[in-house]
């Protein structure tokens, strides 16, 4: 009797998981282009110009680091956070589609 009871709550569970696998299963990736759309220029934070409040909207940009990107100023590239050991490189690739250095 037990065994009956098991079988069939299995069966209930399989019966009721099969059509939302299924659904997974159609279902298609997003691609890397569409989670990661690009920002068009005029709309990216301009490291020679952004204001500390700006800055520390970045993801991995605190406050310290705001403050050194403002006093490393002015930027011929992006990239020099970087080379000049401003930011991490790890923090570099989270921000470096949000951020541009215009030349004045």
């Amino acid at each position: 009797m037990f065994k009956a009871l098991l079988a069939l709550a299995v069966a209930a569970l399989f019966s009721l998981a099969g059509p939302a696998l299924a659904a997974d299963k159609d279902a298609k990736p997003a691609s890397k282009a569409a989670a990661h759309k690009e920002i068009p220029d005029s709309e990216k934070l301009d490291l020679n110009t952004a204001s500390e409040h700006d800055l520390v909207k970045l993801p991995g940009v605190g406050e310290v680091r705001a403050k050194a990107i403002m006093k490393g100023r002015p930027y011929k590239a992006k990239d020099e956070l970087v080379d000049r050991k401003i930011l991490t490189a790890a923090v570099y690739q989270k921000i470096k589609d949000r951020i541009i250095a215009r030349q004045k």
